[in-house]
């Protein structure tokens, strides 16, 4: 399921690969977010041709809307929305609905929550949330886990642990379809005898893979960087480890060197809609006004399509002028760019080459210069 193609012999980063019912993942892997089955303004065309391997969907908005036994009436998620040759990881749904800090009770059953579209009354169970992500039959599900905030004492982290682990056990003793991997959430907070007990406790399940939970809710980056460095140590290390909604190319980097294999984050496609898009020289501000009659395309070190064809000028007067199309452009060139970013950072790892791949890309990337 899981084969380590290369360890780095500087640091702790690694290339493998990821097999699924539906295809094989090349890690190191930043999977888009497509909340709604699909990136935002993207089409699946978009995405083959991007190269991505795989994406992640949201449990929670898909229950709620179309429904998972609509979309299981129609052959699950690959069928419904048209990606057959692209696997999906499933959240749990659990951060939307801790999210919804004022329409939730936690108990040991589960969540009960109101609906943020019509206020309707609902209960996540560890049970329900597995249910729900084999009727959408991904090929990554994700266990119901608590995120507890930040800062938290350590008697509501301690609590939250307990609570996550019961869960964990649920989770794992009802899933039903071998086709689908399930990983299990490492929680803890930022306590590291938590976290140790959290991924010896999961160990013990034999979980498909692990993700790290809890981080980038608040906490210093020095703080994340912290637990991220101790808890890939803890976690096995013949299974894929992931780092949940962290997705600067800075803390992949440093994900990857500390031996993280998948990561996800919104970055760059919310970004994209903002404006900002990634280039070899740093992060560039298309609506800036010192761009209006600028010949050159976003990135000249890129060689995606919309670099290839559009100016910075066209593309900004695109942006000013509320045009969809401008969102549209914005996001493929992310995504290139971190598909692009994602395959040199793997060709780094397999020649051994790791960390003169991060001191050199970073030395562009920050100086933030000739953009």
């Amino acid at each position: 399921m899981f084969k380590i193609d290369k360890k780095s012999t500087e640091c702790r980063a690694r290339a493998g690969q990821l097999k699924t019912a539906t295809n094989i993942i090349h890690t190191p892997v930043f999977m888009p977010v497509g909340t709604q089955g699909i990136v935002k303004t993207l089409t699946y065309k978009d995405i083959e041709y991007l190269g991505y391997e795989i994406i992640l969907a949201n449990t929670y908005h898909l229950y709620l809307r179309p429904g998972h036994e609509l979309i299981k009436r129609a052959g699950g998620l690959h069928n419904f929305t048209g990606h057959k040759k692209v696997s999906y990881l499933t959240d749990s749904g659990g951060y939307q609905v801790f999210s919804l800090s004022d329409l939730r009770k936690i108990t040991e059953g589960g969540v009960v929550f109101r609906s943020h579209l019509d206020g309707s009354k609902h209960l996540f169970t560890p049970e329900l949330v597995i249910d729900i992500q084999e009727a959408l039959n991904s090929d990554i599900m994700m266990m119901l886990d608590e995120c507890p905030p930040y800062p938290a004492t350590e008697g509501y982290v301690r609590e939250s642990l307990e609570l996550t682990l019961k869960w964990a056990k649920r989770a794992k003793a009802h899933k039903q379809h071998n086709h689908q991997l399930l990983f299990g959430i490492q929680q803890g907070g930022m306590y590291k005898d938590f976290r140790r007990r959290s991924a010896e406790e999961l160990a013990a399940l034999d979980f498909d893979g692990y993700a790290i939970g809890g981080l980038s809710v608040g906490e210093p980056k020095d703080l994340m960087n912290s637990v991220i460095d101790y808890s890939t140590d803890m976690l096995p290390q013949d299974k894929p480890r992931y780092l949940m909604g962290v997705g600067t190319p800075l803390d992949i980097l440093n994900g990857v060197e500390m031996g993280v294999d998948m990561f996800d984050c919104v970055l760059p496609t919310r970004n994209a809609r903002n404006g900002s898009v990634f280039t070899a020289n740093g992060i560039l501000r298309i609506k800036n006004q010192r761009y209006m009659e600028d010949s050159r395309p976003i990135d000249p070190e890129c060689d995606c399509y919309v670099c290839r064809t559009y100016s910075r000028s066209y593309i900004r007067h695109l942006y000013k002028a509320n045009e969809i199309s401008a969102l549209y452009l914005l996001t493929l060139h992310n995504l290139y760019f971190m598909k692009n970013f994602m395959n040199n950072m793997r060709k780094a790892i397999l020649s051994d080459d790791f960390l003169n791949f991060k001191k050199k890309f970073l030395e562009k990337f920050l100086n933030n210069v000739n953009i």
